[in-house]
């Protein structure tokens, strides 16, 4: 896995109608787990599936920052309030032979979508993955989310419909596990 290069904190001025809003994207740290938590409970409220959320703040501050941590995390902030994250982990590609980062989840609370910290979080992504040498940068969307899709779309990003995404989870992963 590339050497963690979590995004430099910066002040990134966003136009929102005719006023100017200061972004700040910044690594998490172990005070924000509360609100990445409710960021992710958020997420899932958007998407109807709250109650599938079953991890806890413990779960978060181990993932994040324990000493076998994989997963990162940045935190938008406009002025002190946190307004958004993202929640992301390197992969890799066989055919490349080149780390990738997939992003996990991108949530901007609703009061605070439009003024450019969606677009801020991506594009500190992004920084990380050429400053890491990563040449991939990916995340799945919910086929019925427009909003989300036009956004990435907006971005240059491009579909991968000839992809079908499988899971396993619960019995069947015991069970398979136990053959």
């Amino acid at each position: 896995m590339p050497g963690h290069n979590p995004a430099r904190p910066s002040a990134n001025p966003i136009a929102a109608g005719e006023r100017l809003v200061s972004i700040n994207i910044r690594p998490a740290d172990p005070g924000d787990v509360d609100a990445i938590l409710a960021f992710i409970r958020g997420l899932a409220r958007y998407e109807h599936a709250e109650k599938e959320v079953v991890a806890t703040t413990a779960d978060l501050d181990a993932a994040l920052f324990g000493a076998n941590a994989k997963v990162h995390c940045l935190i938008a902030e406009t002025g002190n309030t946190s307004v958004g994250c993202a929640i992301y982990f390197y992969n890799f590609s066989t055919w490349t032979g080149q780390y990738g980062i997939y992003l996990e989840d991108l949530f901007v609370e609703e009061a605070h979508r439009g003024a450019g910290a969606g677009l801020a979080l991506m594009q500190a992504l992004a920084t990380i993955a050429i400053d890491e040498g990563c040449t991939r940068f990916e995340w799945s969307v919910l086929d019925w989310n427009q909003p989300s899709i036009d956004f990435y779309e907006r971005l240059g990003a491009e579909a991968q419909s000839e992809w079908i995404g499988y899971r396993m989870s619960g019995d069947v992963l015991a069970q398979l596990a136990a053959l």
